[in-house]
């Protein structure tokens, strides 16, 4: 055997917002729990962040990943505006518009990891692809990108003759605009660093062919790809005998003396804002709908997610809302143990943003979605759950974004997915492609998928994190995908 384990090294590049940290950080695990060396390069805040939110995973998993305190310029961290024409995070654009000048830094840390090790594995994101560029000038180095969004966005928008799009089309699945889903000066951002040449070997995707399965093969037939490898490695996050935070989140406690499935649980995402009024709406909808939930409902995140927040969304919330909820309903004011929350036996139901990292978590735990997009690939993904897998719905449909959705259609939603008999599809689906996953972690065609293609030579459909590995010249290893 060439070499061994302890002298190839593994450097992880997440960009610097939650969605992005947490997949990173749960790749990181998944591959120093097999005894390769893993380097989770960040600025200093974001890897605080990456660990204080850790969920799921014993907190001495982290003890065995070697973090490495990118330094970068100073930036404000202003708070988010709820009234803002477009839903994107605009107020984070500060810390956006400095990242890439960590770019030495990283260089440097790669250097020294080159010198010492026979083999260095970097693996960023299209965001953070100076990394590739670093790697590709080192002899014993080669890149690789982690696509923290679903393929299917891609596929999507391959054309209107594309396989996919032809797919899409048979089914009745209508293709969201892309429209308001990034502000002008993050589509700037990514013109400018997509111009950059951006070497790369391979492909891992947060996905799994039980969800993607159609296409991960028309991707791996797009001419900028032949000669490459793609593995699909979701869900990353622990799906099973996962571990909650010590001391244990309050919710949780709440939640063991709920009935199994008849909570909703509403969190529509770490850096999205929605208006006073729209909270008084959504507010009004849960209490006429008089359903039991848990609702995260907190000021989105900043640039650094440890400065003192300003307002409490509870302020916010109609007169006497918590006095008519008592022993119904909680509300969370601050970040949330998510991933322990869509695991309890007492969820029925996420009202979610429908980030890929929260649409990945509540399928895997065979939780339906009830869709409610903000920005990026969140329009996309609310279709893929609610028409393409057909386990969620819409809440509020991407071409209404500038409306004020309205409690009775709030509830009327809410019951669709928790009361009608309609919603006990949705949640047996749902719960199949769950059950899926939890059982079949190696990734091969799920009883959920419509017929796949064969045609795909490079695709690694049995062993994907074991395949990646072998990268390394290393022996193949099992790696399930759930926890033991």
């Amino acid at each position: 055997m060439e070499g061994s384990k302890a002298d190839i090294s593994i450097v992880v590049v997440p960009f610097p917002a939650q969605g992005h940290l947490n997949q990173f950080l749960h790749l990181s695990i998944r591959l120093s729990s097999h005894g390769l060396a893993v380097h989770y390069a960040a600025p200093g805040p974001h890897i605080r962040q990456a660990r204080s939110r850790l969920q799921g995973w014993p907190a001495t998993v982290i003890e065995s990943l070697h973090f490495h305190e990118l330094p970068i310029p100073s930036y404000a961290s202003p708070a988010p505006n709820p009234n803002s024409s477009i839903f994107f995070p605009s107020h984070l654009q500060t810390l956006f518009d400095v990242f890439e000048d960590v770019e030495p830094h990283l260089a440097n840390l790669l250097q020294a990891l080159s010198a010492t090790s026979r083999r260095v594995v970097v693996i960023s994101e299209p965001l953070t692809s100076f990394a590739a560029r670093e790697a590709a000038v080192l002899p014993n180095a080669e890149p690789y990108t982690f696509w923290t969004t679903p393929l299917s966005t891609t596929s999507a928008v391959f054309g209107e003759e594309s396989p996919a799009t032809a797919l899409l089309k048979s089914l009745g699945v209508k293709i969201p605009s892309w429209e308001d889903c990034f502000s002008k000066e993050f589509q700037a951002l990514v013109t400018r660093i997509q111009a950059k040449f951006r070497p790369e070997s391979g492909l891992l995707t947060n996905t799994s062919r039980s969800i993607e399965g159609e296409f991960l093969d028309f991707f791996m037939q797009q001419p900028n790809f032949i000669g490459k490898k793609l593995f699909p490695i979701g869900p990353l996050n622990p799906t099973n005998n996962m571990e909650a935070h010590k001391p244990r989140h309050q919710c949780l406690d709440w939640l063991d003396k709920q009935p199994a499935s008849s909570v909703l649980y509403i969190s529509l995402g770490s850096n999205s804002s929605i208006s006073d009024v729209q909270i008084e709406q959504l507010a009004t909808g849960l209490l006429n709908g008089d359903q039991q939930f848990v609702w995260v409902l907190k000021e989105a995140d900043r640039c650094d997610v440890f400065v003192k927040k300003e307002t409490d969304q509870k302020n916010k919330l109609p007169c006497g809302f918590m006095e008519k909820v008592k022993g119904k309903g909680l509300i969370i004011g601050d970040w949330a143990p998510q991933l322990e929350i869509l695991a309890h036996k007492a969820i029925a139901g996420f009202m979610s943003h429908c980030g890929w990292n929260s649409c990945m978590e509540s399928i895997s735990m065979g939780v339906p979605i009830l869709a409610w997009p903000m920005h990026s690939d969140q329009p996309w993904n609310s279709i893929f759950v609610s028409d393409y897998l057909k386990v969620g719905v819409i809440v509020r449909d991407w071409d209404r974004r500038k409306e004020i959705l309205l409690a009775g259609e709030i509830e009327e939603t809410i019951k669709k997915v928790m009361v009608y008999d309609s919603g006990e599809e949705i949640r047996r689906r749902a719960k199949e492609l769950g059950d899926t996953i939890d059982v079949s972690p190696i990734d091969r065609p799920s009883s959920l998928n419509r017929k796949t293609s064969s045609v795909a030579p490079a695709l690694d459909t049995e062993k994907p994190l074991s395949s990646l590995y072998r990268l390394s010249s290393l022996p193949t290893l099992s790696l399930p995908l759930t926890r033991d």
